[in-house]
């Protein structure tokens, strides 16, 4: 009998990683393509936080979708005890988000995030205040937001964005810019796609680059006498 109730267990566990695996491909597939330290797909199923947290809000995305308002947050909350992660029912999100370790990841109500975003621990999409309608933020195609930032408000944040570690950004964001420091200050990257993988200790500095920028006339000024 014991072992009839094992077996039947790994079958159901076995069932449920093959649907997962079926129906969450493209975020498995962005932690393999993202995380240097994944090493399987059996292993961010089981494992991954951050793909937990999007099962818990498929989930209760179906229940808000069926107006069991109250179902809904009681499964969302549910699975921010389980994850460290809180995303609300209401928030739109795109395919092939990655939240890497996730812990304190905060997702509002009326957040839209669009494709190929990635988010690291500490990152809130928030609101200003107690404004109603659409009070928080939208997130463009292939963004990275570092962790511990804030994006707080309804603005938008272009495609090919990378907001810095830390930075507050209150104010939208044009398409292939970096944002860093408090509040978020706009430092271009020649226009071009923001790698998933950018090295988050080389984000330009725009007050230290404008320091450079003074520097640099000073010494032409001086040159010149």
């Amino acid at each position: 009998m014991f072992w009839i109730i094992i077996i039947i267990l790994v079958l159901i566990a076995t069932v449920k990683i093959f649907i997962i695996s079926l129906l969450f491909k493209d975020e498995i597939d962005a932690a393999l393509e993202r995380d240097p330290a994944a090493k399987s797909r059996l292993e961010i199923i089981i494992l991954y936080s951050g793909l937990h947290a999007l099962i818990g809000h498929r989930i209760a995305g179906f229940f808000l979708r069926m107006r069991m308002f109250f179902m809904a947050r009681f499964i969302s909350q549910s699975f921010r005890h389980l994850t460290g992660i809180e995303i609300h029912p209401g928030a739109k999100i795109g395919k092939r988000l990655f939240i890497d370790h996730g812990a304190g990841v905060v997702i509002g109500e009326t957040s839209v995030i669009g494709d190929n975003v990635t988010l690291y621990q500490g990152v809130t999409l928030g609101g200003t205040g107690k404004e109603k309608g659409k009070r928080h933020p939208t997130l463009g195609n292939n963004v990275v937001v570092g962790t511990g930032a804030k994006i707080l408000g309804d603005i938008t944040i272009g495609n090919n964005s990378y907001i810095g570690a830390n930075a507050v950004v209150i104010k939208d964001v044009p398409d292939n810019s970096t944002i860093v420091g408090v509040p978020g200050r706009i430092t271009k990257q020649d226009g071009k796609k923001i790698d998933s993988y950018l090295d988050h200790i080389h984000i330009i500095d725009p007050i230290l680059q404008q320091i450079e920028d003074l520097e640099k006339r000073i010494s032409k000024l001086e040159k010149d006498k």
